[in-house]
């Protein structure tokens, strides 16, 4: 058998063999980049929202969408994967910082601040151009939306009060019956008596 012979042979086993792991690679590649897509939407969706459960889910799976990949063994994060995981980290530890409520209004405006550096670094993986103010001033809420929100929490937070027993549940009497209402008693010939 000559060498040439040997490598059509060779090249006859091994190329389906590579053209598979190829279309894997290329489909993990794909599924990475679509679940980077669907994070970035669902943030920028909701980014008016954040208590909404979508938003912090999202939030709660970018340790696992921007972690990286293995590659023969050994973890390899991009450097915009890294930044975004930085910018993550930064946001969940102001998130985690007990505030006064005397406070509330530059933890607020703190919170903004990280949470759109935030998204800037997850848009620049993602391959989209955003710039700082737009992700920022960019988004639409209805003011009706932040009044019910409001009002939920309002009327929640009321309502465990009463439960756990720590309001009372105020009762006013304006009008007691005096009596059961009389019938009219009919007699035979159809006369009220």
């Amino acid at each position: 058998m000559q060498l040439s012979e040997i490598l059509i042979i060779f090249a006859t086993v091994i190329g389906p063999i590579l053209a598979v792991q190829a279309q894997k690679a290329i489909e993990r590649a794909r599924e990475r980049r679509g679940r980077k897509a669907w994070l970035f939407q669902t943030l920028m969706a909701t980014r008016a929202a954040r208590i909404s459960p979508e938003h912090v889910q999202a939030l709660n799976m970018i340790d696992l969408v921007f972690y990286g990949k293995r590659l023969l063994g050994v973890n390899r994060r991009s450097n915009a994967e890294q930044a975004v995981l930085d910018a993550w980290k930064e946001y969940l530890d102001h998130l985690n910082t007990k505030v006064e409520e005397k406070d509330l209004s530059v933890w607020v405006a703190k919170g903004d601040d990280l949470f759109v550096n935030l998204l800037f670094e997850i848009s620049k993986d993602v391959q989209f151009t955003f710039d700082r103010v737009q992700l920022k001033k960019g988004v639409y809420s209805p003011v009706a939306h932040g009044d019910l929100e409001f009002e939920q929490n309002t009327n929640r937070k009321l309502l465990l009060k009463v439960l756990s027993g720590q309001m009372p549940l105020k009762m006013e009497i304006t009008n007691i019956p005096s009596a059961a209402p009389q019938q009219p008693v009919v007699t035979m010939g159809g006369e009220k008596a």
